[in-house]
């Protein structure tokens, strides 16, 4: 179990990560239409892991 400093730190990180990809979005839209692709959802999901263990 983690402690409530643990979880909290994981939360924010977890918040601000879904804020950095929210950013993102136009310029992920603008490369997908360009044939490239952001591993934005590699990092999303890897930090909701890491919330949902801190929990």
């Amino acid at each position: 179990m983690a402690s409530p400093f643990a979880r909290l730190v994981t939360a924010v990180q977890y918040q601000i990560t879904l804020a950095f990809a929210l950013v993102l979005l136009p310029i992920a839209t603008l490369a997908s239409r360009l044939g490239l692709t952001l591993p934005l959802y590699r990092l999303i999901e890897r930090s909701e892991a890491a919330y949902e263990s801190a929990r």
